[in-house]
């Protein structure tokens, strides 16, 4: 009973330190994306519409367009893709929203409520049900095929059946409501 105890307790420790880590590197990489480089002298709009995190948001919102994903969704996608949990956080960044994630949450929920239709809002979890869970779902998959076509195939199935779905839902939200 006792080793079993101590094995669960080092691979908890193992995963906390693992999804820790890259939970709190992305939400840097984020926030260095969407603070850089600054607004420029005389700049009206919102610092982030300056950043790179910025130019990659609004050169994706062309793609994302149809399935009513903005900029600032397309945004908190990047660092979903590593961990679902980033998402939050992402959109909290995005939205120059500080404090912890209980508390960004809260801070989020109107600002959300106020800007996005629920057209949008049940868009975005139709993709979260169909996309690839993150990142590491697709390195296990190229590991236990030992194959990077598979890998792909599976990628690409994912995203497609996701952005399929997330466009069902948008298209058919939208001339209900």
């Amino acid at each position: 009973m006792l080793d079993v105890s101590i094995g669960l307790w080092e691979r908890a420790r193992i995963f906390l330190r693992r999804v820790g880590t890259v939970i709190l590197s992305l939400t840097v990489v984020l926030w260095f994306l969407s603070s850089f480089p600054a607004p420029p002298e005389g700049a009206t709009g919102p610092a982030i519409d300056y950043s790179l995190a910025g130019r990659i948001g609004h050169a994706l919102q062309y793609v994302f367009a149809p399935i009513g994903f903005n900029w600032q969704i397309c945004i908190a996608l990047i660092p979903g893709l590593a961990a679902r949990e980033v998402a939050v956080s992402s959109l909290a960044t995005v939205y120059a929203l500080s404090g912890g994630n209980e508390e960004a949450a809260t801070r989020l929920q109107p600002l959300i409520a106020a800007q996005w239709p629920l057209a949008t809002a049940l868009s975005l979890l139709a993709w979260y049900v169909f996309a690839p869970q993150c990142l590491s779902t697709l390195a296990v998959i190229r590991r236990e095929t030992n194959s990077v076509r598979t890998m792909s195939l599976a990628a690409g199935y994912l995203f497609g059946l996701a952005y399929l779905a997330s466009l069902l839902t948008y298209q058919i939200a939208r001339a209900l409501t």
